[in-house]
């Protein structure tokens, strides 16, 4: 690799023109929704996704569930996803049994699921969705205080 872009597209839009662009004129949102794709229909059998929500727009954002649930049971695929994105966890399709919460403990860090938490499964029977009832559980305390910078 030379440090060359090697990615060109060519779309149509409302310019009398077709146009090429290489990826040195794509938005960030773009190049992240090529890599995301390009990694999912890879087809490894375990894939690590972080925050796979950064840079894209928040109605591309909410369709990336059910990319990922799709393409992971054709591929056979076990694809795990870190976030903390409320448009990404609202999901319909995302269950309480397969999200894990990582909470800080003084000897390390504890993983449970989130529907082994009796108060978040008594919000998902209700009817909310995993973003409203474990969201706010993730919040730092005393957050408030970074405005003070």
């Amino acid at each position: 690799m030379s440090g060359k872009p090697h990615l060109e597209t060519q779309h149509y839009h409302w310019k009398p023109k077709t146009n090429w662009q290489k990826e040195e004129q794509f938005s960030d949102g773009t190049l992240r929704l090529i890599g995301f794709l390009w990694a999912v229909l890879e087809g490894n059998p375990v894939l690590l996704l972080e925050e796979p929500e950064l840079s894209l727009n928040t109605s591309i954002v909410r369709q990336l569930p059910s990319i990922i649930h799709r393409i992971g049971q054709k591929k056979k695929q076990q694809i795990l996803v870190s976030t903390h994105s409320p448009d990404l966890l609202m999901h319909k399709g995302i269950d309480g049994r397969e999200t894990l919460l990582l909470i800080p403990e003084k000897e390390g860090t504890k993983i449970t699921a989130a529907a082994d938490i009796m108060e978040i499964k008594t919000l998902l029977e209700a009817g909310m969705s995993v973003a409203e009832a474990v969201l706010p559980r993730t919040r730092i305390d005393n957050i408030q205080q970074l405005g003070l910078f």
